[in-house]
């Protein structure tokens, strides 16, 4: 598809995720160590999420008789920092043409939506 020697042949597909993700076509590319970088943040930020809320407000900071019901208000910026931080990586991962981006994209999305549905519950705990 492409002439240029430094621009990879792309799949239809490619392309299309690479619109939906507005990445343009001559854009420059990512090294494979930013998209690294990227995706360690993501995770790191999904882990303390999930520590944060599976461990310390509901068994540690009780125990020690602090904190009791600030899950939600913490759990949901802290989801909204996670989701942000995953779709960065999936566009570097993108950019930087990496050979694992296909995979990396559907892990980030099934983390998503499973940050999607905690973010729901934490409404739902705050509306009740």
């Amino acid at each position: 598809m492409s002439t240029s020697s430094q621009t990879p042949t792309r799949s239809a597909a490619d392309l299309r995720m690479r619109r939906l993700l507005r990445l343009p076509v001559d854009a420059a590319p990512a090294t494979p160590d930013e998209a690294r970088r990227a995706f360690q943040t993501s995770i790191l930020v999904a882990t303390v999420r999930c520590l944060l809320m599976y461990i310390v407000f509901p068994f540690v900071l009780p125990a020690v008789g602090i904190a009791s019901g600030v899950g939600p208000y913490i759990g949901i910026p802290i989801s909204l920092v996670a989701i942000l931080a995953i779709g960065s990586s999936v566009r570097r991962f993108w950019r930087a043409d990496h050979s694992k981006r296909w995979h990396y994209t559907v892990l980030g999305t099934v983390v998503i939506c499973f940050l999607i549905v905690l973010i729901g519950i934490d409404i739902g705990e705050l509306i009740s």
